[in-house]
């Protein structure tokens, strides 16, 4: 079997200035790349399409390699991905709303971010227009003695954002889970298309707002992959700082709210306060709750002050001593115990075939962390370890969220420990072009992927960015079959997709 890079020089190879590539080739190589999907050698990244293109980005793990392969598609259409390799497949429906790109073959050509309002004309040709008596969305039918339907959304109580939800069950037992999202879709892709670097940026930071770090970090490693840009080393190491506060604050705020759907709001209320106390310590260090904007091309906005050095230790030193009891109540707490052990189980051999990362992933034996995979500054100078499980459940996705609180803490020491002095960006200027770059990094939920490219004038042409929820969304459905209803906001919260963040 040939590599993944060796294959991607085989095509018209675009060059870059950063160790990934990107080739455009022809129908077979293309179908070989989906055969490595099919039997495992390789994993699907992301599936995004051009007006007569469309991009597949593939990681080959045993190579540590990453690469993009290119179709163009002169007449909208292109061999279905997802014919084959199910996690292709929500890829190609918004991919064929947003380009009209029609994959042939594939086994759902049902609309995916478009929901019959948009009345979009496409450069290939394609029209839909706008139609007042629209047909319906069509779900899944489901027949069978005593089976019922329970629709829930897309609007839900309180404040999280829209989705709809299909439950058939069997009494009060799941037969089965479909999603229906969308309702967030924000047209942010088509807003970067056209901006200069630095509102580009902006608009990063904004596709999930618990993720604006993560977003803003892949989208200024693609900028300086593909100009080939230099970071100063106080920079590389302000970032981590920022990631893994930001992980931290967010697994936090997960295992409360996992335990408060499991009813116990005392873990809720204890978490709650941890987490606030990280934003705040953020906002002391960075100037920002979420440290916002924080991030940019070239390096990074804020200095780091000695105030701000003292608040984060201190913010160790406080999750240091309240956390183990909370995590001694978690485990002794037999009524928890009995909602989240062996509840919501993911199969291993679904999560290695989504590639599904995170703690999702890690929970169920995938063990890919694209901060050790890949090994981006700075940590391959740091020492850290993946915690991984193979139960499944809703147990192992929150002791694995335990693990990454206990790595992060050591990480933050790690990095104000070594933090070298410095300049903390740089200012560049882009020459010639276009140019084009591609940057991994690993978000809380998992690896965020990040694919640019920047025209001659220093304008974003296309961006694309994929959040981990698109491969983890499906994974829920399969996750609930199975168990009871009332199970499933405990699931959900377990999970903790993004809306935003899929719907773009």
């Amino acid at each position: 079997m040939p590599a993944l890079i060796d294959l991607i020089l085989a095509g018209e190879r675009v060059d870059n200035h950063f160790p990934w590539a990107r080739a455009v080739v022809a129908p077979k190589i293309w179908s070989f790349a989906v055969e490595q999907l099919v039997e495992g050698h390789w994993g699907l990244l992301g599936l995004w399409g051009e007006p007569g293109v469309v991009h597949m980005a593939l990681l080959d793990e045993s190579a540590r390699d990453i690469g993009v392969v290119s179709l163009v598609c002169p007449d909208g259409r292109y061999p279905s991905v997802g014919r084959r390799h199910p996690p292709a497949l929500r890829l190609e429906r918004a991919a064929a709303d947003l380009f009209g790109l029609l994959p042939q073959g594939a086994p759902d050509t049902r609309r995916w971010l478009d929901h019959g309002q948009w009345g979009v004309s496409y450069p290939l040709g394609t029209q839909r227009t706008f139609s007042p008596t629209a047909s319906p969305y069509h779900f899944l039918p489901a027949e069978g003695a005593s089976l019922h339907q329970i629709p829930v959304g897309p609007v839900h109580a309180g404040i999280i954002e829209p989705g709809h939800f299909r439950f058939t069950a069997s009494g009060e037992t799941v037969v089965r889970l479909e999603e229906r999202l969308g309702y967030a879709h924000k047209g942010i892709e088509g807003l970067m298309a056209g901006s200069d670097i630095d509102s580009a940026a902006k608009l990063a930071g904004r596709i999930s707002g618990d993720s604006t770090v993560a977003y803003s970090l892949a989208f200024a490693r693609a900028v300086e992959a593909a100009l080939g840009v230099e970071v100063p080393p106080r920079a590389v190491w302000l970032r981590a700082l920022m990631a893994e506060l930001e992980r931290l604050a967010n697994h936090v705020g997960d295992i409360g709210a996992i335990c408060n759907d499991a009813s116990f709001s005392l873990m809720h209320a204890h978490c709650g306060v941890l987490r606030e106390r990280v934003l705040r310590a953020s906002d002391a260090a960075f100037g920002h709750r979420l440290m916002r904007d924080r991030i940019v091309p070239g390096g990074v906005a804020s200095f780091l002050s000695d105030e701000g050095t003292t608040a984060i230790w201190s913010l160790i030193a406080q999750i240091r001593q309240r956390f183990p009891a909370l995590v001694e109540l978690y485990d002794n707490t037999a009524s928890l115990q009995d909602r989240t052990v062996a509840t919501g189980r993911l199969r291993v051999e679904l999560a290695r075939q989504y590639r599904a990362g995170g703690y999702v992933g890690r929970a169920s034996g995938r063990d890919f962390d694209a901060r050790r995979g890949l090994a981006y500054p700075p940590y391959g100078e740091l020492t850290f370890d993946v915690p991984l499980l193979q139960e499944g459940d809703v147990n192992a996705r929150v002791w694995v969220r335990i693990h990454e609180v206990e790595q992060s803490l050591s990480l933050i020491e790690q990095i104000l420990r070594q933090l070298p002095d410095g300049p903390i960006r740089i200012d560049f200027a882009q020459t010639g072009g276009p140019y084009e770059g591609m940057a991994l990094v690993e978000g809380f939920r998992g690896d965020i992927l990040a694919w640019l490219r920047i025209g001659k004038s220093g304008i974003v042409e296309r961006c694309h960015l994929r959040d981990p929820s698109w491969f983890q969304w499906p994974l829920l459905e399969a996750a609930i079959e199975g168990n009871i209803v009332a199970d499933f906001p405990l699931c959900n919260k377990s999970f903790n997709c993004s809306y935003s963040g899929h719907d773009l």
